[in-house]
């Protein structure tokens, strides 16, 4: 959420920010005419009240005299309809200015390239050569299928469509994958573990940004008015929710957890395999850090990402986002894509943005400054990094002309020594 104080004093620089992200600025234009309302209210009902308190001390003194108050009292007893009125409407503008204030994005960090969609965004670096090939790479699909390492027919019997099933070496792989990411965050790039739930309240997904906006793409529990969660920026975020943090800053955070996801609005896109899914797993980073430091925390948190990558011998590249493209919540972030020669194709594996005190104002995360002055955090995630895509590229970009795909030397640890996938580890059911 934008501070109402900026929106007042600095209208021009957010309606400009808000401009270039192609935000419709009615809801900005609302927000400045009720917060106008609204102090205009509370000025009345000051000098009802300075005039109630002059008016009773007024009174005190005429009863000592020995007069009649009565027609005054009945004054002040109006008086005191007219301010609890106004108390009533301002209560109604607050929550209407609330409503109206969710809605209203991040402004864009001054950094980012103006534009309307993603092809408007910048590669600032990439790394690792991509892969040449002495046969025609096959995609994940065909690779799992022949190394049975999914099963997609059965999964849609089960479920649906865009619900993957691993098995075997496929679900031996995506285990390693979580233990070898999470041991490399915790151990060498210093974050704390947790293990958070899967479903949160509507105030936890309030206060990371995803409700009200983004409802129609979540997972609903109907029962409880809950919803499973889209990202583990979700619940790790909310971790400090209605705190005021006594660690030491910065406090870095990071979680395994199954991510759900409806995809309302990708109809027509990429479906088959991994592309594209509803359920999936996800490492993610969250950091919580001064303010004065974000920009250079959220640096670092692209290179912990980069990182998970780099030993896995995969080629990458990084995209800032340009004001069109980036999420609801987010000042800035970048993107970490992958390349799929089965696909011919990158594809995005991670997103590290800052959201500066956006998502702290909305969920009421707090801090002391080096003066003992409490203000707001900033926040900031990435994916480090999500799976299946990860999976499609290892498989993709390992795959030899036999039909089989080398583990990345850094999984093998994980994956019980097993140094490469072979049709003949396959067994059919």
């Amino acid at each position: 959420m934008l501070d109402i104080k900026r929106i007042r004093e600095k209208e021009q620089e957010v309606r400009d920010g808000l401009m270039k992200r192609g935000f419709d600025t009615a809801a900005l234009d609302a927000v400045v005419d009720l917060d106008k309302k609204r102090r205009g209210i509370l000025t009345q009902v000051e000098a009802l009240k300075n005039q109630r308190n002059v008016v009773s001390k007024e009174i005190g003194n005429l009863k000592k005299q020995g007069k009649d108050t009565t027609a005054i009292q009945t004054e002040m007893r109006e008086l005191g309809d007219k301010v609890a009125a106004f108390d009533q409407e301002v209560k109604t503008i607050d929550d209407e200015l609330n409503a109206k204030m969710l809605s209203i994005p991040n402004l864009p960090h001054a950094s980012l390239p103006v534009g309307a969609d993603k092809f408007s965004n910048v590669v600032v670096r990439s790394h690792g050569k991509l892969r040449e090939f002495s046969f025609k790479p096959k995609t994940h699909v065909e690779l799992g299928d022949e190394l049975g390492l999914f099963d997609f027919e059965r999964a849609t019997k089960m479920t649906g469509a865009g619900f993957p099933l691993y098995t075997g070496v496929g679900s031996l792989m995506q285990r390693a994958l979580i233990n070898f990411m999470l041991d490399i965050h915790v151990q060498e790039h210093g974050y704390t573990e947790l293990w958070p739930p899967s479903v949160c309240n509507h105030a936890s997904f309030y206060g990371t940004g995803q409700l009200p906006k983004m409802a129609e793409d979540m997972y609903g529990v109907p029962i409880d008015g809950m919803y499973l969660i889209p990202t583990a920026e979700v619940p790790v975020t909310n971790f400090y929710r209605d705190e005021i943090i006594a660690k030491p800053l910065p406090v870095y955070l990071t979680a395994y957890t199954p991510c759900f996801r409806r995809e309302a609005g990708s109809a027509g896109k990429e479906t088959r395999g991994l592309i594209r899914v509803h359920q999936f797993d996800k490492v993610e980073m969250v950091k919580f850090v001064d303010p004065e430091k974000s920009y250079a925390e959220l640096e670092t948190l692209v290179v912990n990402a980069e990182d998970i990558l780099q030993r896995l011998d995969l080629p990458y590249r990084i995209l800032m986002l340009c004001t069109g493209d980036i999420s609801f919540s987010a000042a800035k972030c970048y993107d970490i894509e992958l390349w799929a020669p089965g696909q011919n194709d990158w594809l995005e594996v991670s997103s590290c943005s800052n959201f500066e005190d956006f998502q702290a104002r909305r969920a009421n995360i707090r801090y002391r400054d080096a003066n003992g002055k409490v203000r707001f955090i900033h926040t900031l995630n990435g994916s480090g990094v999500a799976l299946p895509r990860l999976v499609v590229a290892i498989l993709e970009n390992n795959q030899q002309p036999d039909g089989s795909v080398i583990i990345p030397d850094a999984l093998v640890p994980y994956m019980r020594g097993l140094k490469k996938i072979e049709k003949t580890v396959v067994s059919k059911q």
